[in-house]
């Protein structure tokens, strides 16, 4: 663990960054979930600290998931809170025995067509459901991002929920800190020797208190109260904090429903996780990967604890862990970080943190939206063919639609028939290892007749294993296909040889230019 403590000057900064945009989120997705938004914040606690220390993963930051919602809020309703905290703590031993025995693999099998799809349409609905936050409507908790709302509407009806009582305090303190969010994000101020310095994020949060601490002494009329306002649990004493920390129910263990949402909270948390990792691993500007077994097992314990103490399902969050890249994070330390901030927040300073506009927040999350679904990662997929842009879009609105897991599902599905249809055939390489004449080591990598993204795990976990200072031969003579998926794993790992003192030789490999229809 020490060896990340030389990042804490990257890493501290950008865990402000990420406790601000994961502490609404704790508190929404609880409240979604028809729990206490104290739940929330254990999950947090919990997914920051324990999990973020045990994983493995760089950059991804873990929490209550927006996904499992309807499925914790129908358990919650079903077998009562401290039953559902026997399934939740069930479900983590469950995830610890999947990465014990090694099926983290699956993550390697989703089309990036489709993970890209996924990080497209979480940033337009983060866009979509922000924007009534902006404008000061927060009848619906902040974090829900299925199609069908709590209150009844649904993401683009709710869109129109502000104009029907608009709220001028959150409309000027949520457009103040747009404006200063984009002002810091431009070249102008990065540059700046004290102010690149500044977080954005953390500076928008100040700005958008003080403005409403202002309103207070000459505009009464636009004071943002109550629910405008974060809404951390404040408890008077050590009692009534003990009094929150729900225990499971042991005695339920006889009963079959346990393990039916046990299964159903493994199997979703599993996947949101692979799925999550898979992207944020993407975006890494050093392509660093994620074990994902070792994933499984740090969410499974960090699951069985948080249903021990009366938390909330975790999974590892792709908005949160965005926001972590954003912010400049090199080291899983940020996401330790920000779970030690949630904490201080909850035993000492939540009267401090409830003085936050949720406006301010919104525009947060509007930017971190924004640079999800920027408008050239739709012209670079479109580059790419009709084989890769269907599927990312028809992801995309499969989970505008519905929800993140039923989306991923429709887009795998549509992902694989185009495979099927351009008749890819499941492959082997063949590696062949000698002395270069310098006595480096040479590792002669040949692919197949056919490459495809079922390749594409087998061909990670080969460059994966390749020792630093060696000579590497990729070699596609012999290939008539090579999907890009496949390439891509190639494109990323041509990115990083510099670092790893390795030299690298490709022979007949597409470039990828060559994959854009003209």
């Amino acid at each position: 663990m020490f060896k990340y403590l030389k990042h804490f000057k990257q890493d501290f900064p950008a865990s402000i960054v990420v406790f601000l945009v994961a502490l609404p989120l704790c508190l929404g997705i609880a409240v979604a979930s028809g729990a206490s938004p104290f739940a929330g914040l254990i999950s947090g606690i919990i997914g920051g600290i324990v999990i973020g220390s045990l994983s493995k993963s760089h950059l991804s930051v873990s929490g209550p998931a927006a996904g499992l919602v309807t499925i914790v809020s129908a358990a919650i309703l079903d077998l009562g809170y401290e039953t559902f905290l026997l399934a939740v703590f069930v479900a983590g031993l469950m995830q610890l025995l999947l990465g014990l025995i090694r099926a983290g693999i699956i993550g390697h099998f989703f089309p990036s067509s489709v993970i890209k799809g996924m990080l497209a349409a979480i940033g337009l609905i983060l866009i979509l459901k922000q924007v009534q936050h902006m404008f000061g409507y927060d009848d619906d908790p902040m974090g829900e991002i299925s199609f069908i709302q709590p209150d009844g509407e649904n993401t683009f009806t709710g869109l129109f929920k502000p104009f029907e009582d608009p709220q001028m305090g959150p409309i000027i303190i949520g457009f103040i800190c747009l404006a200063l969010l984009i002002l810091w994000a431009s070249g102008t101020i990065k540059k700046h020797k004290v102010l690149g310095k500044i977080p954005g994020a953390v500076l928008a949060v100040v700005i958008g208190a003080l403005i409403n601490e202002i309103f207070k002494m000459s505009s009464p009329d636009l004071i943002v109260t109550g629910k405008h306002l974060v809404n951390v649990p404040i408890f008077e004493s050590w009692d009534q904090f003990q009094s929150e920390l729900r225990t499971p129910d042991f005695s339920a263990l006889g009963n079959f429903k346990v393990y039916e949402v046990a299964v159903t909270l493994a199997l979703v948390a599993s996947l949101e996780t692979l799925l999550s990792i898979e992207a944020v691993d993407k975006l890494d500007p050093h392509k660093r990967r994620t074990p994902q077994n070792t994933e499984l097992r740090a969410q499974g314990i960090g699951n069985a604890l948080s249903g021990l103490v009366g938390g909330l399902p975790i999974t590892a969050v792709i908005v949160r862990s965005t926001a972590n890249l954003e912010a400049k994070a090199q080291s899983k330390m940020s996401a330790v970080y920000h779970g030690l901030l949630l904490l201080i927040t909850v035993v000492l300073i939540p009267f401090i943190i409830n003085l936050i506009p949720m406006a301010s927040l919104a525009a947060i999350l509007l930017m971190v939206g924004y640079k999800l679904t920027r408008p050239s990662l739709y012209k670079e997929q479109y580059k790419l063919g009709w084989n890769r842009f269907i599927p990312f879009i028809v992801t995309i609105l499969a989970i505008l639609f519905s929800n993140l897991l039923y989306g991923v599902i429709i887009g795998l599905i549509v992902g694989i028939f185009f495979i099927l249809r351009s008749n890819y055939i499941v492959t082997t390489q063949s590696d062949e290892e000698g002395e270069h004449e310098t006595g480096v080591k040479t590792i002669h990598i040949k692919l197949s007749e056919h490459v495809s993204f079922l390749n594409k795990a087998k061909l990670q976990l080969r460059l994966d294993k390749i020792p630093h200072g060696a000579h590497v031969v990729i070699d596609g003579t012999y290939t008539k296909d090579i999907d890009y998926d496949a390439a891509e794993v190639i494109y990323n790992f041509q990115g990083v040889v510099e670092e790893r003192d390795i030299k690298l030789e490709l022979k007949n490999i597409p470039k990828k230019e060559d994959y854009y229809v003209n």
